[in-house]
């Protein structure tokens, strides 16, 4: 399971970079995420880096220039 994140630094990455912070299972690998990503949302990926933090892991999704992430978050509410 993936959840978007809304903090100030997601909020800045997805206006400049083009990139949406996302929380995900610690079990799931980049593959997984990049699937349950893609199908969830419609989009494709250029990239995912990951990183594990207070035994949480987290993701900086970066998308397709032909996908705005300020699409995605308007869509689901985020800004």
């Amino acid at each position: 399971m993936i959840k978007l994140m809304t903090t100030e630094k997601a909020v800045r990455m997805i206006e400049l970079d083009n990139v949406l912070t996302i929380s995900a299972d610690k079990r799931m690998s980049k593959p997984e995420i990049k699937k349950e990503f893609e199908e969830l949302f419609g989009v494709k990926i250029e990239g995912i880096n990951t990183f594990i933090r207070l035994n949480k892991k987290y993701a900086y999704v970066k998308l397709n220039a032909k996908n705005p992430a300020i699409d995605i978050a308007t869509k689901v509410g985020m800004i």
